[in-house]
């Protein structure tokens, strides 16, 4: 009990916090329209890279990790972040030219490129993404903020989800970026001092190793193709990600985007480590842990840190969840406004007018997530298909097009259309998220189709292209 109570001490603390972060930060910073949605587009090197990195760290990257090492990935669990941190690497050449287009949003600079009706396809896209992805998150949220504390699930699901809320749409994007910078520091200042403790309690590494038969401990046990498509697989999904661009976009100039992704590769690099130490220390010494291990990283840490740790490590994993919930939220709720209710709405807003719907946007929208991530779709469900639309769909769309200058409104409407292609084909074949070899494989056969079609279309023009700013 006195376990539970130093834990939920900490957790209340850090749920108080970040609604002071969004109050405070919503009274004293945002200005216009520009603060509220790209934070004045002044922020800088450490803002940017570990709001990155909060974004990319939920409660896959930690709890999660923690049970793959525990089953059958053992050592090679590491690669499920650290590929994410290899993605990051040629994501840096990208980085400043997102900064250069200026723009607010995905769509918006999809448009200048291909025109109005890729724009908002690719909106509608993206928008649906991030209700899946952000009712996920408060799921998640919500259930570990029950675990932690013993409260009925859909009860810390709404605390959870209105804390979100709450701090987002006072805050907007300075306050997400502030609690991103204040969640990451949680949680790997957290875990740094949490795993060598546990690692103490169990007997040292050395015990730990005897304990295991030599394959849990290969850094490559579940094969070098597996490793390339997550790494392939984390690039698509980063470069056609919202909550991403965002974060460049808030950058003070395209140096401090390139840079921050560099940083942002180092931090979720050093993240990898711990979760996957902590699953093996529970593999070691608790190896029939319930539901696979599903708890090992809670399991192995209360039996063998303070109650303080556990404090600690009980809001780093709700602040994995959260950071990624928020910056979904927002970046959902701009660009409805920028990409759909300002482009159709038949009403021109005045700046101030432009946050206040945007702060409606954002609580109507957390609402429906919430519901929805009442209803009990697997959190694992959403998460795939809001992943496989981001990756199919906007990915080619924007992506090429920041590099491929003589691209025509065509092409960008074609690889759309891919998305309904490459989709159908998934299902049919019955292709699952844990094979992303076999993803790969068949990503390149449709790539092959979408060559042969632009090929047909004769020479590429610029005749019709946008430029981007």
């Amino acid at each position: 009990m006195v376990l539970q109570t130093q834990a939920l001490i900490i957790v209340v603390a850090y749920l108080v916090g970040m609604l002071l972060v969004g109050f405070i930060v919503g009274k004293l910073q945002i200005k216009d329209s520009n603060d509220y949605m790209l934070a004045g587009r002044r922020m800088g090197l450490f803002m940017v890279a570990f709001s990155l990195s909060a974004n990319n760290i939920g409660g896959g990257s930690t709890t999660g990790l923690a049970q793959k090492a525990f089953g059958e990935w053992g050592m090679s669990a590491i690669w499920y972040v650290l590929a994410a941190s290899i993605a990051m690497i040629p994501l840096a050449y990208f980085a400043p030219k997102i900064r250069q287009t200026m723009a607010v949003t995905i769509p918006e600079v999809v448009g200048r490129r291909f025109g109005h009706v890729s724009s908002t396809l690719t909106a509608i896209l993206s928008v649906l993404s991030l209700f899946c992805l952000t009712s996920s998150q408060i799921a998640a949220s919500g259930t570990v903020v029950a675990s932690l504390t013993g409260i009925p699930t859909n009860v810390a699901l709404v605390i959870a989800g209105a804390v979100v809320i709450i701090y987002t749409t006072f805050g907007g994007m300075i306050a997400d970026q502030i609690s991103d910078l204040v969640q990451f520091a949680i949680i790997l200042v957290g875990l740094a001092i949490a795993t060598p403790i546990v690692i103490s309690g169990c007997g040292g590494w050395e015990a730990i190793s005897e304990a295991l038969p030599p394959v849990q401990l290969s850094f490559t046990k579940i094969g070098w193709v597996t490793i390339i498509g997550y790494i392939f697989n984390y690039f698509c999904t980063f470069l056609a990600g919202p909550e991403m661009v965002s974060r460049f976009e808030t950058a003070k100039d395209e140096k401090t985007a390139k840079q921050a992704a560099w940083l942002s590769a180092v931090l979720m690099a050093a993240m990898s480590i711990f979760p996957t130490l902590l699953g093996l220390a529970a593999l070691a010494t608790m190896p029939d842990l319930a539901d696979g291990g599903a708890n090992a990283m809670m399991a192995v840490t209360t039996a063998h840190a303070p109650g303080v740790i556990v404090g600690v490590i009980s809001a780093a994993i709700i602040c994995a969840t959260m950071s990624s919930a928020d910056s979904n939220l927002l970046c959902m709720s701009t660009m409805i406004m920028n990409d759909l209710y300002l482009k159709y709405g038949g009403k021109k807003l005045t700046d101030k007018q432009i946050i206040t719907y945007t702060r409606a946007c954002n609580v109507v929208s957390a609402v429906i997530a919430m519901i929805i991530s009442m209803a009990g779709v697997p959190i694992v469900t959403m998460n795939t298909f809001a992943f496989g639309i981001r990756c199919a769909g906007p990915f080619a769309a924007y992506g090429l097009g920041l590099i491929v200058p003589k691209a025509t409104r065509n092409s960008g409407i074609i690889s759309l259309n891919h998305l309904f292609l490459l989709l159908a084909v998934l299902k049919r074949r019955r292709i699952q998220v844990r094979n992303p070899a076999r993803c790969i494989r068949l990503r390149g056969q449709r790539c092959g189709i979408l060559h042969r079609k632009l090929h047909r279309m004769g020479p590429w023009s610029c005749s019709r292209a946008v430029r981007i700013r």
